[in-house]
């Protein structure tokens, strides 16, 4: 049996839509900001698949995720399939100068370990994780938004 837990955190980005949702929609570029993903592989032969591999504090987890959603400049919606359970959206608001970008996840953690560990305590560093994420992103979108390639 297992615990959920779930975060929701948000940005405002100085850019376009259409930029930011380039820049994230590319999901292999994800470990430029996102702290604890060490690595994102879409399989040549399903783009519908992605396989992640997290890492932090010595501890790896992997796990295959399937696109539920996608709407161009509104919403990437995912699931695992196998591996870590988690599951999640990625919003994109656009405010016409700048655009909103926030990230829901939900993640299964085992009872025993939800026991052992303060949900409280991993909850609050998960969190300030993502927003810590959400926050180099935001620093990654403008640093292209001056420098396009």
């Amino acid at each position: 049996m297992a615990d959920w837990l779930e975060h929701s955190v948000q940005v405002e980005v100085e850019a376009p839509i259409e930029l930011v949702w380039s820049l994230w929609s590319d999901l292999e570029q994800m470990p430029r900001w996102m702290k604890w993903i060490e690595s994102v592989k879409i399989p040549e032969d399903n783009p519908e698949l992605s396989i992640w591999t997290l890492n932090t504090g010595g501890l790896q987890f992997s796990w295959k995720s399937r696109i539920l959603k996608m709407i161009p400049n509104q919403i990437i919606q995912w699931e695992s399939i196998d591996g870590l359970p988690n599951q999640g959206a990625i919003r994109f608001y656009d405010r016409k100068d700048s655009s909103i970008v926030k990230l829901s996840i939900s993640y299964a953690i085992p009872g025993i370990l939800g026991k052992i560990m303060d949900n409280l305590f991993l909850g609050r560093a998960v969190e300030s994780t993502i927003q810590a994420d959400l926050d180099r992103f935001r620093e990654y979108a403008l640093k292209v938004k001056s420098n396009p390639f």
